[in-house]
């Protein structure tokens, strides 16, 4: 039985009648291709002369998934953000995806970047969740292909977040790329996928996470020992929130044994990582709780939402303590902008708004976490609705 949320009408009506139309309207760019990067803060075309491949591939994921729910228009507006993808950002099977182009299409970063090349896959397998379209299914094998050819570590534990390789090895590109292998594995039931979904699931079992402490670290050695001093120590609620989910989407899609760790990041982000006062969720804590940023930005809330799914579908938990107040707070403080259905991005410590664009990126955030309560949840009869 769908548990009742209180906000669940709201959800809906942001998502469907607000941000999806509005960036039907305004977020295509009609004369280079692909997606608008950013906004003005009064909704207008910010006009950056930089496209990331990632901003594509979230909208292309975005329009997609609407499609998948009864949204209509979503299939055609998935199709610039795919020919974007194979026609200026592919550069061949060598070089892969590029990080960057212009704005009209030229590369300008071709660094290969395990994080793009995460979303790109989540990207074509949700088109083809929604396509069921051969072109998508091949695009996501090529992409895998380059990942596993190209990225691949040579110590064999997971991959290089970039090519050349720069800094810290990064848990974050590898939670993504689970994200787009269990997308995919939904979307094909092919084992490839599957395989590459539990070995990336026991590397964060083994590597990532302290499961004594309850702790994802962010930044490692070479052979995925936290990096010494305080780099190491810093973890990220919305990442532990992120996982927490991605964690039990691999239970129920894979079967593997991960309730420890949903449990042990979930508790440890809702202790010292959220304001139980304002229910923000923090950008950043040290690992022994200590806050290093409270400040907040649209995305670690959203990763809160998604955690509570996660916890009511592992253990039974009444989600509707933890999504009421954190809608309430991302439709009152961060997704009441205008115009409807844009966002202010970030807030900090005080609550003061320190946004100075409206990134398309965060669509996909707001997007997921609320298509996940709507998909556990119905309307309350106290509000009205049926």
């Amino acid at each position: 039985m769908a548990v009742v949320v209180r906000t669940h009408e709201a959800i809906r009506s942001w998502l469907f009648d607000q941000a999806l139309p509005f960036w039907a309207d305004h977020g295509i760019d009609r004369d280079h291709g692909g997606y608008v990067e950013q906004l003005t803060l009064d909704g207008r075309d910010a006009g950056v002369d930089f496209k990331r491949t990632r901003v594509a591939c979230r909208q292309v994921y975005v329009f997609s998934h609407a499609a998948t729910m009864g949204w209509s228009a979503g299939a055609e507006l998935a199709e610039p953000g795919v020919s974007y993808l194979i026609e200026r950002a592919w550069q061949g099977t060598d070089k892969g995806f590029a990080k960057l182009t212009t704005r009209d299409g030229k590369v300008l970063d071709a660094t290969p970047d395990l994080y793009d090349l995460a979303f790109v896959l989540f990207a074509f397998s949700w088109r083809h969740k929604s396509m069921r379209d051969q072109l998508s299914l091949d695009w996501m094998h090529r992409t895998l292909d380059f990942i596993e050819q190209h990225m691949r570590h040579p110590g064999g534990l997971g991959f290089w977040h970039q090519l050349p390789p720069e800094g810290f090895r990064l848990q974050n590109p590898h939670m993504h790329l689970t994200e787009a292998c269990l997308a995919a594995f939904e979307a094909t039931g092919e084992q490839r996928f599957a395989s590459h979904a539990k070995a990336l699931v026991k590397l964060f079992q083994t590597r990532f996470f302290d499961i004594n402490s309850g702790t994802l670290a962010e930044y490692f050695n070479d052979d995925w020992s936290r990096a010494a001093g305080e780099d190491g120590r810093v973890t990220e609620p919305g990442h532990q929130l992120e996982w927490a989910w991605i964690l039990n989407s691999a239970h129920k899609l894979l079967g593997v044994d991960t309730a420890a760790e949903i449990r042990a990041a979930i508790q440890f982000a809702e202790k010292h990582g959220v304001d139980q006062r304002t229910a923000v969720t923090y950008n950043a804590v040290r690992d022994d709780g200590t806050p290093i940023d409270r400040g907040s930005r649209t995305w670690p809330n959203t990763e809160r939402l998604k955690a509570a799914v996660a916890l009511y579908e592992l253990d039974g938990v009444d989600p509707a303590r933890v999504i009421d107040p954190t809608v309430e707070l991302l439709l009152q403080r961060y997704l009441s902008h205008n115009p409807p259905g844009t966002w202010i991005d970030a807030f900090d410590g005080d609550g003061k708004a320190t946004a100075k664009n409206v990134p398309a990126s965060t669509l996909y955030h707001v997007f997921l976490a609320f298509a996940e309560v709507l998909r556990i949840s119905e309307p309350s009869s106290a509000n009205g609705a049926t």
